[in-house]
């Protein structure tokens, strides 16, 4: 991969560095089932960077052999993907499952009952976090999760909670995959100009703490497009003095 893809990134992290700045890298991994040659991958991918990913694992989907699975990939942190991983919007809606679509106890004992499954599967390996599938959520539902016992809510850029509250939020920021476009990686050149412009952002605005941004991956459905980006991204961060990797269990109090 040229090496001037990544020159506009590399010029934004220059200019963080430059402004004794640093920005916190994390990734969030969608959809995980089961042991897979992707999931291999993955747990590749955050060894040779020595970097911690939260892993959201679809409750009542996940066979037992992925938690014998990520026995031997401490990096790969288990948290709650929704219950079912079932959209409950009427058509014409935007998928959700946990939308103002069904009484709120409906609601509530879902989450609680998928929450169960994953305690009895992982145990205290389980983070207290939840990443609604979709990365949509009811405000109202986000508020009721602290006393579920969740730390964290984790959904996508510009998510925001209510009035009543919820959980710590950390939203991903960049979705790496084309899901319109035939479920593939998203051009480099494209994620590298979209990360550009949220660090400039970022950069410029009156907050001088540091920046956090992550990165929305789905091991499942990653081609080769996309586990490139995920290397030259790292490899390039890893680098660079402005940038630093995030941990889901710091980010989240967890």
């Amino acid at each position: 991969m040229s090496d001037a893809i990544w020159q506009p990134l590399h010029a934004e992290l220059d200019a963080w560095a430059g402004a004794g700045r640093r920005v916190r890298l994390w990734l969030r991994d969608d959809d995980a089932v089961a042991p897979s040659p992707q999931l291999d991958a993955l747990a590749k991918l955050s060894e040779r960077h020595d970097l911690p990913v939260l892993l959201a694992v679809i409750p009542f989907l996940a066979e037992p052999a992925l938690v014998e699975r990520l026995r031997s990939a401490p990096l790969l942190l288990p948290s709650q993907h929704g219950a079912w991983h079932r959209n409950h919007a009427p058509q014409g809606e935007k998928k959700s499952e946990f939308g103002r679509h069904r009484p709120m106890e409906a609601v509530l004992a879902d989450i609680d009952a998928a929450k169960q499954r994953l305690g009895d599967l992982f145990g205290p390996a389980l983070l207290p976090v939840f990443v609604p599938p979709w990365n949509r959520i009811d405000p109202t539902i986000a508020a009721k999760l602290p006393a579920l016992g969740f730390a964290g809510l984790s959904c996508f850029r510009n998510f925001a909670l209510g009035p009543d509250g919820g959980p710590t939020l950390g939203n991903t920021d960049i979705d790496i995959m084309d899901w319109h476009g035939g479920r593939i990686g998203r051009p480099v050149a494209v994620l590298v100009e979209e990360i550009r412009a949220q660090l400039e952002q970022r950069r410029l605005s009156r907050s001088r703490d540091e920046a956090v941004l992550g990165l929305l991956l789905h091991h499942r459905d990653h081609d080769e497009s996309a586990w490139a980006f995920l290397e030259g991204l790292l490899g390039l961060s890893v680098r660079h003095p402005a940038v630093a990797f995030g941990d889901p269990r710091v980010l989240f109090k967890a």
